[in-house]
């Protein structure tokens, strides 16, 4: 019951079990007391008086998080959140993965509960890629060993793609790309090889590509493009990679050359604009 509250956009599971314990939500005109139920089209449910809405179609967003943003809806430190910087007209969206406190780039949201776990799994094998600049001389050494995966504190962190797109004599830009996503991976791996983190910017996740949307922005993607990811509407297809490779050189592309449908911003764009963002050498964008 608790899933089915959430998927239709009032409150999250957790919230809805809560709702459920306070007698707040009625099955068929009796009060429910525990969400261990299995519920069909056929029930009348009813949520704090009202009849429960019908879920929207699966929507997707995708978020220039700006470093300083923690992704989650509160934070007992008080910190600023995604979620207080979000249009106040979007339905209840859920982050996609995280990106920690002093990451940006690429979040994604969307409103369903079921698009979300598949994204997420280990088993869809989307491909995370990173603009990282860290504090140190990289060499081909340091390439190899995250090549072949790494052990720390007795966590395995499978391997990571990387190479060296810009070395000054203090700091290195790398190109990561890994399929995994441990909490705060990219960070103490290259803690591990004496390289420490000063910038990272997720510039995709999957198809899906940060692009040239401005620091605090959020737009909607295309419908379209949702259903020949994900084989919705009676398609059977999986989840699947752009045929593709994204931009990571952080130079903007010349006018629609090179363009991919999941690259360009599409839909409404909203949210306020803060500024260019900039990252790797000479303030080349991201």
């Amino acid at each position: 019951m608790a899933k089915v509250i959430a998927r239709a956009g009032l409150c999250s599971r957790r919230d809805a079990e809560r709702w459920i314990a306070e007698g707040r939500v009625k099955l068929d005109g009796k009060v429910l007391e525990t969400p261990a139920i299995v519920v069909g089209p056929d029930n009348a449910i009813e949520v704090n008086g009202e009849p429960l809405p019908l879920p929207e179609r699966p929507r997707l967003w995708k978020y220039h998080k700006p470093k300083g943003q923690i992704t989650a809806a509160r934070d007992p430190e008080g910190r600023d959140t995604v979620f207080d910087h979000l249009p106040k007209d979007l339905p209840r969206l859920q982050p996609v993965g995280r990106l920690d406190y002093n990451s940006e780039g690429l979040l994604l949201f969307t409103n369903d509960g079921g698009l979300k776990r598949k994204m997420e799994l280990p088993a869809t094998g989307w491909t995370r890629r990173y603009r990282v600049r860290v504090h140190g001389q990289v060499d081909e050494r340091h390439i190899k060993t995250l090549a072949e995966g790494i052990t720390i504190d007795g966590v395995h962190y499978a391997p990571i793609e990387a190479s060296i797109s810009h070395q000054a004599k203090t700091n290195a830009w790398m190109l990561m790309s890994l399929k995994e996503g441990k909490n705060r991976e990219i960070r103490r791996v290259c803690e591990h090889l004496g390289l420490i983190v000063n910038r990272l910017i997720r510039v995709s996740y999957g198809p899906f590509q940060l692009g040239e949307i401005e620091p605090g922005d959020i737009v909607e993607l295309p419908a379209k493009l949702i259903r020949d990811q994900f084989g919705l509407e009676g398609k059977a297809s999986a989840p699947k990679e752009a045929n593709s490779k994204p931009n990571l050189s952080g130079k903007k592309p010349q006018g629609r050359v090179g363009r991919k449908p999941s690259d360009k911003p599409t839909g409404k764009k909203t949210g306020p604009s803060r500024g260019k963002p900039t990252s790797g050498p000479r303030g080349k964008r991201s």
